[in-house]
């Protein structure tokens, strides 16, 4: 009888010889600059290195000033210098132990990529993923239709771009709760929230997926972004320096030494570099070598890069698109919209009630981070009104009435605030009014009005 192994599964054992081999060897260096603390790692090279050690980083809330990535061959070398967030070196003894044993020998993060970079093991929720076409009002369909399925939100991301709308939701049954698995009950929830995401305009694109475990939810954003073609709209200036607040970036071929060289310009945010490389690893490009400078309000990012065949970029199509994707990538974080944060004991229902209050009052939710600390509720939206226009102060203020000026605060520098008035609460009589209108709503039956 032969004996017959798939190709993938050889070199994937090979992959693992090789790094049990030459384990990652990463070094912290706080001496040799007064700006920045140096990560220097080595390691066996393989597809997605550069990937993880900018997520590990990233994940620690560290800010990339600088990177010097060199990966051409069979060995990974590549220094990075941080600070917090704040723009200071790495002071504390444990944030910098905390560096080496996520990126050193023995660690997951330098695994293969085919079981999916970031990757979490607990398998404590069930994750919703959902794109399709942004609308006033569709977050807070999505709530009102998990609340009336008894699912209690434990976290949630909301990205818009280009009247795109991705979003990933982690969930919990109500009563125990535990994950949901009961496969009736998950395609229920996947069939009336695909109904909410289709609306009357978005029969084709929509889209829902629902699984038992975690991903690395902003790694998984831009996945599904991208998958749902949001770039293909997209004002990035491809060939002119002209404003420095803009987006800026330039692919060309480099003939002699066999490589495209991406050159961006941007303003600089934290998280900036994880976008670029995540999409240059999504769209199967290899960074060979690479320099990043974000030391002022600007960051300057060039990297040498090919497809995984070797072969440079060969086409003016493909070209723009490597502009697009990588200009779309840097701008879906972009918040738009006054920031609002909203902090109070966590419920069951939360997020329907304060989303519909944003949805009655033309407030639309371009972006939302849902997060659950022990029994607290701490979660961020940025809003506009229903048109995309900046939102009026007497708009935000008779949100915060029904909600309570003490629970939904605004985080926005920009924004004058009136005087604060007395603490509220919850409004009873706005959250539970219309129990009929809510009931049809929830169905799906009426639309949003907002």
């Amino acid at each position: 009888m032969d004996c017959w192994s798939s190709p993938l599964a050889v070199d994937d054992e090979f992959e693992k010889l090789v790094l049990r081999m030459n384990p990652p060897r990463v070094t912290v260096d706080n001496e040799s600059s007064k700006k920045a603390t140096l990560v220097k790692v080595d390691s066996a090279n393989k597809r997605g290195s550069l990937l993880e050690v900018v997520q590990v980083l990233t994940d620690m809330n560290l800010m990339i000033r600088r990177a010097y990535i060199s990966s051409d061959g069979e060995w990974f070398m590549d220094v990075f210098h941080v600070t917090d967030p704040k723009g200071n070196k790495l002071s504390e003894d444990d944030v910098v132990e905390r560096i080496q044993q996520s990126l050193g020998p023995g660690i997951r993060s330098f695994r293969s990529l085919r079981s999916s970079v970031g990757v979490q093991a607990a398998m404590e929720h069930t994750t919703i993923e959902l794109t399709g076409r942004d609308r006033p009002g569709l977050l807070s369909e999505v709530f009102a239709v998990l609340a009336n399925l008894k699912c209690n939100v434990v976290a949630a991301e909301v990205w818009t771009h280009n009247s795109r709308m991705a979003s990933v939701v982690y969930i919990t049954d109500e009563v125990s709760s535990l994950p949901i698995d009961d496969p009736d009950r998950l395609a229920k929830i996947e069939q009336l929230l695909l109904f909410v995401l289709k609306g009357d305009r978005d029969m084709k694109r929509a889209n829902t997926a629902v699984t038992v475990g975690s991903t690395h939810t902003e790694r998984r954003l831009h996945q599904l972004m991208y998958a749902d073609r949001d770039y293909d709209v997209d004002g990035v200036d491809g060939g002119s320096a002209g404003d420095r607040n803009k987006l800026y970036v330039t692919v060309d071929n480099c003939t002699d030494k066999g490589y495209t060289v991406v050159n961006l310009r941007s303003p600089d945010r934290p998280k900036l570099i994880f976008d670029t490389v995540c999409t240059l690893t999504d769209m199967d490009y290899v960074v060979y070598h690479g320099t990043v400078i974000a030391e002022g309000p600007d960051a300057y990012q060039d990297y040498y890069i090919r497809h995984m065949d070797g072969s440079p970029i060969s086409s003016e199509a493909e070209r723009q698109r490597v502009i697009h994707c990588l200009g779309a990538a840097i701008k879906r974080r972009a918040s738009e919209g006054i920031k609002l944060e909203l902090c109070c004991d966590d419920r069951f229902g939360l997020l329907a009630d304060v989303t519909r209050i944003f949805r009655e009052n033309g407030l639309s939710v371009t972006r939302a981070e849902v997060t659950t600390r022990g029994s607290r509720a701490v979660n961020m939206f940025c809003v506009t009104d229903s048109s995309g226009n900046p939102v009026k102060i007497e708009m935000i203020e008779a949100v915060r009435e029904q909600i309570g000026l003490t629970i939904l605060r605004v985080k926005d520098d920009s924004y004058s605030q009136s005087p604060p008035q007395d603490a509220g609460k919850f409004s009873l009589g706005n959250l539970f009014r219309s129990r009929s209108e809510k009931f049809l709503y929830n169905l799906g039956l009426i639309k949003s009005c907002s």
